[in-house]
């Protein structure tokens, strides 16, 4: 009897339509053979499976504009032994495969993985593609699989979830997006493209708005605030110039008025907006956008933005658009001592501190929420009712930020989340209100990054580390990363920590960890409200120079070659088993006037020490003594 792929493909319409695909309220596009998207049929012209170089011609072709990076693609097969060849299996088990030409297009017209691969590799130049095989004629002896190749990729690699388990069978649009969207490959093609949107932004900003710098990261966060509301972001399209100014306004205040803040704190968080709904520059509609500047930048934000951070609840993505708005300008940053934590470090305090679902965490610096961002994720890893998850948005995260701008992008974060704004605080941390409110909820978790002094002598950042430290509950543990000055310059703050706090550990972190700032910084733990000398124990000491982490011209420093999660993982189990190993981590005893720096105790070991390596350090010894400060030698080299 002969087999009849139409049956397979009337199968896959079926389980299609169980799962929404056909339904009028989602903006997904289901084509058959061909595609309306521009970028698509181009991709497609030269993409016959018989070598021929004519159009490439897939069952399904499904797509979404809200996830326009995006391609579903689905090739079907009659007979499931033409489910997948041999070498097709080889490959994505990462065998390389001798074939000719003349082969290689037999087997990708009769096989559908092998197929759908063959049209994955080609729309991979310009989309992330969701590549389905699918092979039989009845719902009982129908075989899936389910393939990922990430845009510019040229390999395919079996789709996953979030645990690391592979998709079975044909699952919902929202599910792909979701798996899909947690690959690593994907993740880092996203926020490197949004990373390079943010310097387009800039630019445009820069041209046609004629913001402030403190404006821009405004604007941004302010737009994402209005496109939460569904009627906006189906509205602002219809507005006039002027019309789009205040209205985008009034959803803003609509939107902060919904959020469960006090109304206090929703008038402040509402005021730096202001300025912005007044600015002249973007309610002028011009030639080149007739529209208004207002709405090409929530245009942008829109299909550039907003797809990611609905999607990625555990990055800081208003933080990102403040650093990068940053390097551009001169500003004022130094002055203020504004240095921002590096999201993998935001990651590892969490990790460090072990939060869970119980845990209530302060930042009493809290600059964009980057810290209580990550703590949050982590947090929701362990919640496992929602009665838990509301516990953690309402109760489980608490910060203070004194500037205006920086507590409205902090607030800002939290209603992108859906959570945490009513324990934020504007105002000084020092300020006895603030104080008192803060030390009522009883947190059991610190995380500061304070500012940085602009003198080693003056040391303040240790007198936030203590309040941070007072604050909290007994037994509580306060991480903080600081100027290494603090660690090993004598200070009268240092003796004012022990003589409340238990120091816990040190690690000291990459010399170029906040480039371009050249701030070099440690990671400091403490036990809070248990006097040092009370705890009688040696603090553990780690030597965490080098995160993985590379220069870049273009991208900042960036773990170019994926050697962070593992470098990550090594250092909390070392941290949390107190493990000693020679060159990287000691044991000792301390008192406020020693040093607290693990250079200052550690063996070396020299078994691992490579003839190059020794001439590296006594080179830049040689020049630290006779320029009396750090030289960066060829490994800090940026990379192109």
């Amino acid at each position: 009897m002969s087999k009849n792929e139409r049956k397979t493909e009337n199968i896959v319409r079926d389980v299609l339509r169980r799962h929404s695909y056909f339904e009028d309220d989602n903006d997904i596009v289901i084509e058959e053979q061909k595609s309306n998207i521009d970028e698509v049929r181009k991709l497609l012209k030269a993409a016959s499976k018989s070598g021929g170089g004519g159009n490439g011609s897939p069952e399904f072709i499904i797509s979404s504009p809200s996830s326009s990076d995006f391609l579903l693609v689905i090739e079907c097969k009659a007979s499931t032994k033409d489910h997948a060849s041999s070498k097709c299996r080889s490959t994505l088990a990462g065998v390389s495969v001798d074939e000719t030409a003349a082969e290689y297009n037999k087997r990708v017209q009769r096989y559908a993985a092998d197929g759908v691969l063959h049209y994955a590799i080609q729309l991979a130049k310009e989309f992330n593609v969701i590549a389905v095989a699918v092979s039989g004629e009845t719902k009982s002896s129908i075989q899936i699989d389910n393939y990922l190749v990430s845009k510019g990729g040229t390999t395919a690699r079996p789709l996953r979830t979030k645990e690391g388990t592979d998709v079975t069978g044909i699952i919902s649009w929202p599910d792909y997006i979701e798996h899909a969207t947690y690959d690593p490959a994907v993740q880092r093609i996203r926020f490197d493209e949004l990373m390079a949107f943010s310097r387009e932004l800039h630019e445009f900003m820069r041209d046609h708005a004629k913001l402030t710098e403190s404006q821009k990261p405004l604007l941004v966060s302010g737009t994402l605030i209005a496109l939460r509301n569904k009627a906006f972001a189906l509205a602002y399209e219809t507005y006039s110039p002027e019309e789009l100014q205040r209205a985008w306004m009034r959803v803003i205040k609509d939107e902060i008025h919904k959020a469960d803040i006090p109304k206090a704190k929703k008038e402040n968080m509402a005021q730096p907006y202001s300025g912005i709904a007044v600015h002249p520059e973007l309610g002028k509609a011009k030639a080149k956008f007739p529209k208004g500047v207002l709405h090409q930048l929530i245009k942008r934000l829109n299909e550039k933005v907003w797809p990611f951070i609905s999607v990625y609840h555990d990055f800081d993505v208003v933080g990102q658009f403040y650093g990068e708005f940053l390097k551009y300008t001169g500003g004022d940053k130094k002055a203020l001592g504004i240095v921002l934590t590096p999201r993998h470090i935001t990651e590892l305090f969490a990790l460090l501190a072990n939060v869970n679902k119980d845990t209530r965490a302060l930042d009493i610096c809290a600059g964009t929420g980057g810290f209580l961002v990550s703590a949050m994720h982590q947090m929701m890893r362990t919640a496992q009712t929602e009665a838990q998850r509301t516990k953690i948005k309402s109760q489980g995260l608490i910060g203070v930020e004194q500037q205006p701008e920086m507590f409205a992008l902090a607030a800002s974060n939290m209603i992108l989340r859906g959570d945490g704004k009513a324990n934020l605080h504007q105002g000084s941390c020092f300020d006895d209100a603030i104080t008192k409110a803060i030390t009522a909820h009883n947190c059991n978790v610190g995380l500061l990054n304070p500012p940085f002094s602009q003198s080693d002598a003056d040391q303040a950042e240790l007198y936030f580390v203590k309040h941070m430290l007072d604050c909290l509950k007994k037994g509580g543990t306060g991480i903080a990363i600081v100027p290494i000055s603090c660690a090993i310059s004598p200070h009268v703050a240092r003796h004012e920590l022990l003589k409340h706090h238990t120091l816990e550990a040190v690690m000291s972190m990459p010399n170029d960890l906040f480039a371009p700032v050249g701030t070099v910084t440690c990671i400091m733990v403490f036990t809070a409200k248990i006097p040092h000398a009370a705890s009688s124990r040696k603090t553990w000491f780690g030597y965490w120079r080098d995160d993985g982490f590379v220069k870049t011209k273009h991208r900042g420093r960036i773990d170019l070659y994926e050697r962070w999660p593992a470098i990550r993982d090594r250092w909390v189990e070392s941290f949390r088993n107190r493990e000693v190993h020679a060159g990287e981590s000691v044991m000792v005893a301390v008192t406020a006037d020693d040093e607290w720096c693990a250079e200052a105790y550690m063996e070396t070991d020299y078994s691992t020490l490579t003839r190059s390596e020794f001439e590296r350090e006594l080179k830049k010894y040689v020049a630290f003594k006779i320029l009396n400060e750090d030289l960066i030698l060829d490994d800090d080299e940026e990379i192109e």
